[in-house]
This record gives structure tokens, C-alpha cells and sequence, in this order.
């Protein structure tokens, strides 16, 4: 054992993080395997060159850019991602297109309950009188509108009965509750669903 070697061991003990680092990967696994994931995002909505399309979508002052995306395990077991934010990305000619639009896309997460489906929405900033909810008149569809604000339009896995549904808003959060309706029954006419 040389001198470096001796001086090298007695400075690896002194450190205290020692033990936090040496399964590094394993604790930091994760953070990269995400960080990689969102890059791939990144550049997969905005193209190759992020920056380039920053500059071609004229970002305006007061119109501000939102992008985001949650993140959750299915029932299956598979990964779902749902997109919020007025960002829209198309595939276009000359390549992938960026647009802000006006309205932007709350945040939504749609529970699948035995006998009801409840979704849950993220409006902050608006009033419950702004707020129109309508369900389609397949019921497989669930359009949530505040004009100039928000819009986001819900496939929903089951029909629902559109003549039956609850809404309350409380502290920005919007929650809805649709009966599902059983298979046997016709398809009715859609309805507003008024907001508590």
C-alpha cells in the first residue's frame, strides 16, 4: 500500500455521506430515469431544436406559455400521461408545429369508481357562474368550458347517464360526479350539469 492509497482510505472515512452515496445509483436511479423521460417529451412535443420553435411561436407578453403533463399508473398497470397547458404540437410539413392557443387545458384526473365516474379538474382564478359543464349525448364525452380561460374535452372509458351528474367548485377545484349508465339502456339526450 503506498502513501496516496493511505491518505486516499483516510479521507473516504471522514466524509459522512459515505454511506448516503455509495448505493448512489440507486437512490438517484429514479431522478435520471425521469429526467431522461421528460427530455424525451420535451423534444418530442417541440421538436428537435426546442429554442428554434420557442422562437417561431412569437410568445406575446401577457400570453403566457403553459405546458405540463401528469403522470400516473392505469389500472393495467401501464403508464399514463395526461398533457395540460395551451401549448398544442401538430406534425406539420415543416416538421413538428407549436401553437399557443388562447384557452389552455386545466389539469384533469378522472377516477373510475364502481357505479360513477368522478372528475376532478384544476380551474384557479374563475368563478363557478364562468364554469359550463356538458355531457354529450352518447355520454362519452364531457366538455369543460370557462370562455377565454379554459377548455378540455374528456373521453370517458364508459357511457354515462347525461341526465344524472353533480358538480362542485371549491378553491379552484372543480369536481364532477357521472353516473354510469348499464349497457341495455338507449342513449338519451345530453344535458348542461349546473355547478354547486
Amino acid at each position: 500500500m503506498t502513501i496516496f492509497d493511505e491518505d486516499k482510505k483516510k479521507k473516504k472515512q471522514r466524509s459522512p455521506f459515505d454511506s448516503f452515496f455509495s448505493d448512489e445509483d440507486e437512490i438517484f436511479g429514479d431522478f435520471s430515469r425521469i429526467n431522461e423521460m421528460m427530455s424525451k417529451l420535451f423534444s418530442s412535443s417541440l421538436g428537435s431544436d426546442p429554442f428554434e420553435q420557442l422562437e417561431k411561436m412569437k410568445l406575446q407578453p401577457g400570453k403566457p406559455m403553459v405546458y405540463g403533463f401528469s403522470f400516473k399508473i392505469g389500472p393495467d398497470g401501464k403508464p399514463i400521461f395526461e398533457e395540460f397547458g395551451n401549448v398544442e404540437s401538430k406534425k406539420g410539413p415543416a416538421g413538428v408545429e407549436t401553437e399557443i392557443k388562447p384557452e389552455r387545458e386545466p389539469m384533469v384526473d378522472v377516477q373510475d369508481k364502481e357505479t360513477e365516474i368522478e372528475i376532478i379538474a384544476e380551474l384557479p382564478g374563475v368563478s363557478k357562474h364562468e364554469i359550463d359543464i356538458e355531457v354529450s349525448e352518447d355520454g362519452k364525452t364531457l366538455s369543460i368550458d370557462v370562455p377565454k380561460k379554459f377548455h378540455k374535452k374528456v373521453q370517458l372509458k364508459e357511457t354515462v347517464k347525461s341526465e344524472v351528474g353533480s358538480a362542485h367548485y371549491n378553491n379552484g377545484v372543480l369536481t364532477i360526479e357521472l353516473m354510469k349508465k348499464s349497457p341495455k339502456k338507449p342513449a338519451s339526450r345530453g344535458k348542461r350539469i349546473k355547478v354547486e
